[in-house]
């Protein structure tokens, strides 16, 4: 399985270095759009604050296997509480944040609860629709347009 790192919407290094349409062989075209992207970044609305007052808002997803979805329910602080699912799964399909050595669900427990809101989007939208792009209309002016999940912060299309 091969994984492709960056946020959505990222062009390819072929087709950004000057290259022309057309230059490169069809297969490999075809290779690099049918590609399986697997790593998803992320920049959280607020940012993970550590214990000596860091702020931590860049990170990385990856998509989740079956396990990752099974795992927690065998985890007693889940059967106790299965509201918990959410923080287990979280703590084990991000990859990293910031300069944190390893993400624990200790993490994800002490995380603003916008952030978890908008990580648990980023999950849906990745794991369940294979996709970070959402159709927005402004409340404004009614213009409608498209964001991306995965990458930008809030406010940035």
């Amino acid at each position: 399985m091969q994984r492709i790192h960056g946020t959505a919407g990222v062009v390819p290094a072929s087709e950004h270095a000057g290259t022309t349409a057309g230059t490169a062989p069809p297969q490999e075209r075809r290779d690099e759009r049918s590609a399986l992207r697997t790593e998803f970044a992320f920049d959280l609305p607020r940012g993970y604050v550590d214990q000596d007052g860091t702020v931590h808002r860049s990170g990385v997803m990856r998509l989740a296997t079956a396990r990752d979805e099974l795992l927690p329910l065998y985890d007693a602080r889940v059967q106790e509480n299965p509201a918990y699912t959410t923080v287990v799964l979280l703590s084990r399909v991000i990859t990293s944040l910031g300069t944190l050595g390893s993400i624990t669900s200790n993490v994800v427990e002490n995380m603003f609860a916008s952030d978890v809101a908008f990580l648990q989007s980023l999950y849906r939208q990745v794991n369940a629709e294979g996709h970070t792009r959402i159709a927005v209309t402004c409340p404004e002016c009614s213009h409608r347009f498209t964001a991306d999940l995965a990458g930008g912060r809030l406010g940035e299309s």
